[in-house]
């Protein structure tokens, strides 16, 4: 059974934000797009660039009525001593999730039972809590952040444009697609 359109689970877990200790629940998320952004551990290699990458574009994400959750199976207090030991995770302000029990990490599909481990795994979630987009990756094989935000654009342009469909490579202002007969060997 495929993830997409399905609901994120309910659930309610442990964050660090900006020096904080918060709670984030599946209500937190209702009525806005968010982004689940599941890696392996903190302290590791690749997970750093990705992170960074995501806080490069956390304010264009913030623009477009998106928050943005990383998650790992560390606890909020790892999240806060990484935070403290890594320039590069210093630039991070979206909440970074705790998922110590793999919860969330089993629900969306990324848990590595035998590690104790998420796969590399991104989720566009639609304020009504439905999964519009899905990858996973294997762990050594890090993500591009300025790809994300297209296809959140185009998730968010799908999603207020009833009938029409976004092409490879498609980015704002270009020309979308309506999916119809006279299109049909046309492309």
């Amino acid at each position: 059974m495929s993830i997409i359109n399905s609901k994120i689970p309910e659930f309610k877990v442990q964050a660090y934000r900006d020096g904080k200790f918060e709670t984030v629940s599946a209500a937190d998320l209702r009525g806005k797009w968010s982004i689940f952004f599941f890696y392996p551990a903190d302290f590791t290699f690749v997970c750093p660039t990705e992170l960074g990458d995501l806080a490069d574009k956390y304010a264009q994400l913030q623009a477009m009525g998106v928050e943005v959750y990383s998650v790992s199976t560390d606890t909020h207090f790892v999240h806060k001593a990484w935070h403290d030991a890594s320039e590069t995770i210093k630039k991070i302000h979206y909440p970074m999730l705790a998922d110590p029990t793999g919860l969330l990490s089993r629900a969306f599909g990324v848990y590595i039972e035998d590690e104790g481990l998420a796969y590399r795994g991104t989720f566009v979630v639609n304020p009504e809590g439905l999964i519009k987009v899905a990858e996973i990756h294997d762990n050594g094989i890090g993500r591009n952040a300025e790809e994300l935000v297209r296809k959140v654009q185009a998730a968010q342009y799908v999603a207020s444009h009833d009938g029409e469909v976004c092409p490879a490579k498609w980015k704002p202002g270009a020309a979308t697609l309506k999916p119809g007969l006279d299109l049909v060997g046309k492309i």
